[in-house]
């Protein structure tokens, strides 16, 4: 029997994992250790695998656990195993860097013992690294409202997805707020993706204009639920399906079918029970593979919006470089009060 500490070895398929300090605690609340966040990845290795398989992804590393700084690595760590596959990937600025590539279990298990806590893909797979076959909706909620408010608003995204011909799957983030996934045809790239977003959060503003908004600047949302369109940008990405969130409690963003949205709580799904709700419920996302879907309909309203409100563009991030047709990259009140 290995001592308290001493590195343990899992088998994940053809590969040998070495697992250092296993009983290292990531999250004191509930005392869940490295040891249980790699066995917690090796159980759900199938549908997580399913979901961001042959993706390029960016690691969202907790070194000294949840109550520590974490950081995003966004290129192969030094000492990676040589069976590790990677996909090079172009930032907004034009460098390029060679992410992560899940193509096997084993990458999970190896990404856990670094302190990974959750996996970002982006919306692409290889060899098409430049044209998502994902559309995400993030449903961001704000301090004062709750997950009621982005299941409220998550309901409408999915009726006017349904409007323009797409189907959503629904998932949590893990904390307060709701991702809606939709398969998409990779025939568009990140310009045009981003702007059908920007369609769908526009239209879902008018049905519900008191719960929801686009509105990029925080002082314009009054408290409404935020559809962040930017997290279809390039190189923006949200937590995968499966994914252990930085949170004290060890949560999961977990997939759910529309009608468990409306009565469960995010604090169901953590790294102890979401391997029970998979056994239970298997994969609720892999019928989502069945069918990409078109945008051409979302990018029908943008044209539309940009005709009938002089421009349908919206502000990028702030460490983007200027888009074309992008309106003034700059804060309401500070753009009212200059005198340029």
């Amino acid at each position: 029997m290995p001592k308290h500490g001493d590195p343990v070895e899992y088998q994940a398929g053809e590969r040998t994992v070495r697992v250092s300090n296993p009983d290292k605690v990531y999250f004191p609340g509930p005392g869940v250790t490295k040891r249980e966040v790699v066995e917690y990845y090796l159980a759900v290795a199938t549908p997580l695998l399913r979901a961001i398989g042959e993706r390029p992804t960016t690691l969202k590393r907790y070194v000294d656990g949840v109550t520590g700084d974490w950081f995003y690595a966004k290129r192969v760590p030094k000492g990676a195993p040589d069976w590790l596959e990677t996909a090079r990937i172009t930032f907004p600025s034009g460098r390029t860097a060679d992410e992560v590539c899940p193509t096997e279990p084993a990458v999970f298990a190896w990404a856990a013992n670094l302190g990974t806590f959750d996996f970002h893909p982006w919306p692409v797979r290889r060899p098409e690294l430049d044209r998502p076959d994902e559309l995400r909706v993030d449903v961001d909620p704000p301090e004062r409202a709750g997950f009621g408010d982005a299941v409220e608003v998550a309901g409408v995204v999915r009726e006017v997805l349904a409007d323009a011909g797409l189907t959503g799957y629904p998932k949590t983030s893990g904390g307060r707020g709701v991702h809606v996934l939709v398969r998409i045809r990779p025939e568009w790239d990140f310009v045009a993706v981003r702007h059908a977003v920007i369609a769908l959060g526009r239209e879902v503003e008018r049905r519900i204009p008191d719960k929801a908004t686009v509105s990029w600047w925080k002082e314009e949302r009054g408290g409404r639920v935020f559809l962040d369109y930017n997290q279809a940008a390039r190189d923006r990405t949200v937590a995968s399906s499966w994914s252990v969130r930085g949170t004290p409690r060890a949560t999961v963003s977990t997939p759910l079918t529309w009608d468990l949205l409306g009565q469960v709580h995010p604090d169901d799904f953590d790294v102890r029970t979401v391997p029970g709700f998979l056994a239970e419920h298997g994969d609720l996302h892999e019928p989502m593979d069945a069918t990409a879907f078109g945008l051409e309909t979302l990018l029908e309203w943008y044209e539309r919006d940009d005709r009938d409100l002089g421009g349908a563009e919206l502000p990028y991030p702030p460490d983007y470089p200027k888009m074309p047709g992008e309106p003034k990259r700059v804060q309401p009140s500070k753009a009212r009060s200059d005198p340029q």
